[in-house]
């Protein structure tokens, strides 16, 4: 019971300080994912009697916990977009989780059979993992609420591809848990996956989550309009939405992460300068900053009691190669033939940071089959993770406000949802 209680005290004084941090890292160039990170590991040291994360997370309560920090960050991204939806004006995010997404998987995959010496499964696994950026971790390089004016190109690209890639990454993962399950055995396997996995899930993703988004959109703004029903009026119908819609688009089979995305995005596009809709944004902010907490100060501790040690130089020398050659080389051909400056693009291409979503994937495919390489997985993963949040959580600030600072002295006008890709880009 002590060493309960003592945990609740502590995950409470680290919520408390989300109240001042955020503010007072805003004047130094270091994001603050970095003092959480760095809290979790000194807790950790110090001989209080919390629970020692285990560096194998494989138990059901880390997937539903990062499910539900993914969910939540997914409502509050698709909130804050304020641009409307179309292939041409979504050309660059969509280029991102397609091209970039598969490549990044293709070549991890391939660095993990050959070089690590992963199973076919495994290296899938690890590719897929890998695949998506962090729309948790990501706020330093994400548009802002929904009441800020400023949308430039490098915000909106990395805040769309992040809230788009964490369901296209999953047709990838369930890909690796059907050669694990399948390995050896013939079968229409593929065409089983692709159908289920791929085309069906994702359908359903989509759809539901358009469907409920535009429902309660019609609930939200035009029903209290036309009629003397109830103006919504409290932030906390953005939480019940996410669960609703997870839950019904699950229930179907189908990819929740997709559809909580693309409800937040029909709901908000509606009426997209709304005050309501910042309510409900500011709302599940301040639920993700809470969850983001608890899992950086386990995330942190789990590095000094036991995560790493598995990481071989082989593992190390990928990661680091991931992050500074794979991402940005995988990026550059979505980027072709857009109008955005070199600095945009090599930003755009730099900050494609791992975080919470990478532990999701992990943990839910390894709680699916078991692999002789987990303990590597975990490694190479939560080192690949650890890079991200300091190298840029580092550089964000920086590099975000030159690109600011550029585009007001060029006088570049903001792009906003009625230009296409060809005047703005």
């Amino acid at each position: 019971m002590n060493d309960y209680i003592i945990a609740i005290a502590v995950i409470g004084f680290a919520a408390m300080s989300m109240t001042w941090v955020p503010a007072l890292m805003e004047k130094t160039p270091f994001s603050y994912p970095i003092v959480y990170l760095l809290l979790g590991m000194l807790l950790y040291l110090l001989p209080l009697g919390l629970p020692t994360p285990d560096p194998l997370w494989q138990e059901d309560y880390v997937v539903r916990l990062t499910e539900f920090s993914v969910i939540i960050s997914l409502m509050g991204t698709g909130l804050k977009i304020r641009r409307k939806f179309g292939f041409k004006r979504w050309r660059i995010p969509l280029r991102l989780v397609s091209i970039t997404m598969l490549l990044s998987i293709a070549a991890i995959a391939l660095l993990g059979w050959s070089v690590l010496g992963f199973s076919v499964a495994g290296a899938v696994l690890l590719g897929a993992v890998l695949a998506p950026t962090d729309p948790v971790l990501a706020e330093q390089v994400q548009v802002g609420p929904p009441h800020e004016e400023e949308e430039d190109v490098v915000r909106f690209s990395l805040t769309a591809e992040a809230g788009l890639n964490d369901g296209s990454a999953f047709p990838f993962t369930w890909l690796a848990i059907v050669l694990a399950v399948s390995a050896g055995a013939g079968g229409d396997w593929f065409a089983d996956w692709l159908l289920r996995d791929v085309l069906y899930k994702v359908a359903v993703g989509i759809g539901a989550g358009f469907l409920i988004g535009r429902g309660l959109a019609f609930l939200v703004y035009i029903l209290p309009r036309k009629t003397k029903f109830p103006k919504a009026e409290h932030g906390f119908l953005a939480l019940s939405a996410t669960l609703v819609t997870y839950g019904v688009t699950e229930l179907l089979h189908g990819y929740g992460f997709i559809a909580v995305f693309v409800a937040a995005l029909a709901m908000s596009s509606v009426e997209e300068e709304h005050a309501y809709n910042t309510e409900m944004h500011d709302f599940v902010n301040q639920v993700e900053r809470i969850i983001m907490v608890v899992l950086l100060v386990l995330f942190g501790g789990s590095i000094v009691t036991g995560i790493l040690d598995y990481l071989t130089w082989q593992g190390a020398l990928i990661g680091l190669a991931f992050l500074f050659l794979i991402r940005p080389l995988t990026a550059l051909p979505s980027l072709l033939g857009t109008f955005s400056t070199a600095k945009e693009k090599l930003a755009i291409c730099f900050f494609g940071i791992r975080g919470i979503g990478s532990f999701f994937y992990l943990s839910f495919g390894l709680d699916k089959i078991a692999l002789p390489e987990a303990n590597e997985l975990w490694s190479v993963v939560a080192f690949i993770v650890m890079v991200s949040i300091i190298l840029h959580g580092i550089t964000a600030t920086k590099v975000i406000t030159d690109l600011d600072m550029e585009r007001k002295k060029s006088r570049r006008p903001v792009p906003d949802s009625d230009q296409t890709p060809e005047d703005i880009f």
